[in-house]
């Protein structure tokens, strides 16, 4: 029996997924497709060798194979939990995936584009542009947790902001001098002309309402192309940046790993490698031996 076409405790699972494990609703539906993926295969398959070629074919990167695998195993470990069989656990095994390290904006290109965020003669989206980069930047968020913000989330005595991440779950951001000053004087002098209607939103879009993430994408892209940079800087670069500048400037990976809300620390260890590309770099670039031509060694 084929266990009603594997589709065993579906229901069940993606339940667990949203409501026990917190997973998003967008993050639920990457579930189901990789799973439907797997249903497909099996129609016509029984063996589990042939899927890799088959995701192949659907033109998957080793990295999102890598990614399906996982979500197969997740589901088929939730049936072992539940009672049922599942023989492809023990077989079905991940594609090794390269580390690629993140890609960083510096310091000095987020200079440049705080500088190209500017509106003339309109120093409410001026302050409203200029407040997003330093919070991407400043904070290291998401783009989803950036515009989810509420004033209420922003605690004026304590001077932090509640940020709701992945899973629902919440983290308190200090906020520095910098970024504590700008909040302040938006919401003063600023943030009530860009609203159309009574809000609680933090940020405030051209039209009055919550900014979404098509409003960060459409901003950056035309920052990006007034600052003079050939692609249009991702709004992940911020999160790394902000990660590479805290751990090059000292910080402990646990506190960085807490600023970003990363639930494990082997995530956060990936900027280690950044900042260690960074050493090698300057070390071949400026260090005195690297000088030394090799008949001279």
């Amino acid at each position: 029996m084929k266990q009603q076409s594997g589709r065993i405790l579906w229901i069940e699972f993606f339940e667990d997924l949203q409501h026990i494990r917190g997973r998003s609703l967008n993050t639920v539906m990457a579930y189901r497709r990789d799973l439907e993926l797997w249903i497909e295969y099996k129609k016509n398959a029984n063996s589990v060798e042939g899927f890799y070629e088959f995701m192949k074919t659907h033109k998957l990167s080793v990295r999102s194979q890598a990614r399906v695998i996982s979500s197969l195993r997740t589901y088929f470990k939730f049936l072992l939990e539940h009672g049922h069989k599942a023989p492809e656990l023990r077989e079905l095994k991940p594609p090794r995936v390269k580390t690629k390290l993140p890609k960083t904006i510096s310091p000095q290109e987020f200079d440049q584009l705080f500088l190209s965020c500017v509106v003339e003669n309109n120093p409410h989206r001026t302050a409203r542009n200029q407040l997003s980069l330093l919070f991407l930047y400043g904070l290291g968020c998401r783009v989803s947790e950036m515009i989810d913000l509420d004033i209420s989330d922003v605690n004026a005595t304590e001077r932090w902001v509640k940020v709701l991440g992945k899973g629902s779950k919440e983290r308190l951001i200090p906020l520095s001098d910098t970024l504590f000053s700008a909040v302040q004087i938006y919401l003063i002098k600023h943030r009530e002309f860009l609203l159309k209607e009574k809000s609680p939103t933090l940020i405030v879009n051209d039209k009055g309402h919550r900014a979404s993430r098509v409003d960060i994408w459409r901003w950056l892209s035309a920052w990006s192309k007034k600052a003079g940079f050939e692609t249009a800087v991702h709004p992940h670069q911020f999160r790394h940046g902000c990660a590479t500048a805290l751990l090059e400037s000292g910080a402990d990976l646990r506190s960085i790993q807490l600023l970003l809300g990363h639930s494990s620390l082997q995530t956060t260890q990936i900027y280690t490698q950044v900042s260690q590309g960074k050493l090698n770099q300057t070390l071949e670039d400026h260090h005195p031996l690297a000088q030394l031509k090799e008949s001279e060694i």
